[in-house]
Order: C-alpha cells, then structure tokens, then sequence
C-alpha cells in the first residue's frame, strides 16, 4: 500500500496544491464526495461489500496524483466518522482506490494514445466505458485475492461478489459518464486531464 501511494508523490503536484487553494477544495471535496457514496453499499458476507467507486471521474478531473491523494482522505474519513476499523484501511486503499485509479488512468491514456481526441469518445469510453470496466475489474481482482487467501472457495465467491461485476459496471458507468459529462458542458476548465483545444477543435 505504502508504495503505491508513494508513486503518486511528485513535488511538483504537491508545491502546486500547497499555493493553490481551489485545488486543495476539489481535493477535499472529490474525498468526501467518494466517502459518502462508499457508505451505500450492500453485501452479506464479510469484505464482500458492493459499491460504486467513482474513482475514474475523480482520475480524470484530478489527475491520477491527486485522486490517489483523495482516495487516502476518503479511507481516513470512514475510519474516523464510521465503524469501519482501521485494520480494513489498507485493504480499502489498495482494491478499492489504488487500483481503480490505476486501471482508470492507464485506460484513459491508451483512449488518449489510440482513438480520436473528440468530445463524444472523452465521454463515452473514456468517461463512461472505461468506468464500468473498472468497477467489474475491482470486483474480479479483490475477489481474485480472497480466494487466493482462502477467506472464501470459488463458488461462494462466484455466487455472492463475482457475479456483482456484471450488475455493477452499468451504474458504475452510468455515474462517472454523467459526472463528467455535467463538468466538461459547464465546468471543463475543473476536469484535468479534458483539453479544450484537442478534444473540442474537431
């Protein structure tokens, strides 16, 4: 966990946030957004928790630095406000916000590299495709990792969290297209990794 989250750090990203006050606000904001939401969830047995991560609109509007950086806040806040112990941090950290952010940001930039730079493919693949492929990886990986563990075998796993990726990744999708879409119609200049002259001049 620790070093995922210190590939993120850059003195650059950090110097320019210190002076900037707006960016510090969408910070903190992306991080208590994604710790409310995360509290929604459902699921049966222990660690098998559904929810949506929102992590790929916060990749996107942030950067993947600074959505690392939310995603910490957002752990820290349910550990602090909920009942969730602080033993499930790094468990939380690392399926729940590092790798999304990961595979979002390394998704958005094969989109980025191999189709066109238009306004439509911003928001349908790298918004909201590559959102809901995200969200069903989430589940594949950590479910992939209890079972290495032996917490659960196949079937129960199979039965009770894997079948979930298929549900999840439409509203997954569907909340990350939509939040991207509002911010690039009226805020573009709030979401990072948007460029104006690229993704609009076409």
């Amino acid at each position: 966990m620790a070093a995922l989250f210190a590939a993120t750090i850059n003195k650059q990203t950090y110097a320019t946030l210190i002076v900037r006050p707006a960016r510090q606000t969408g910070v903190f904001a992306c991080a208590l957004c994604l710790a409310l939401m995360w509290q929604i969830k459902a699921g049966i047995l222990e660690h098998l928790d559904i929810h949506i991560l929102g992590l790929t609109a916060v990749t996107l509007i942030m950067g993947w630095r600074l959505a690392c950086l939310s995603g910490l806040l957002a752990g820290l806040l349910l550990v602090s406000f909920t009942e969730m112990p602080f033993s499930q941090l790094p468990e939380l950290l690392v399926f729940s916000v590092f790798v999304p952010i990961y595979l979002s940001y390394g998704l958005f930039l094969l989109c980025y590299k191999f189709l066109p730079r238009h306004f439509f493919v911003y928001i349908f693949v790298c918004a909201f495709l590559c959102a809901g492929a995200v969200g069903a990886a989430k589940i594949l990986i950590s479910g992939g990792y209890y079972y290495l563990l032996g917490l659960y075998d196949l079937i129960t796993l199979k039965e009770n969290y894997i079948f979930y990726a298929v549900i999840m990744w439409f509203p997954e999708a569907m909340l990350n297209g939509m939040t991207i879409t509002l911010l690039i119609t009226y805020r573009p200049h709030w979401v990072k990794t948007f460029y104006d002259q690229e993704y609009l001049n076409k």
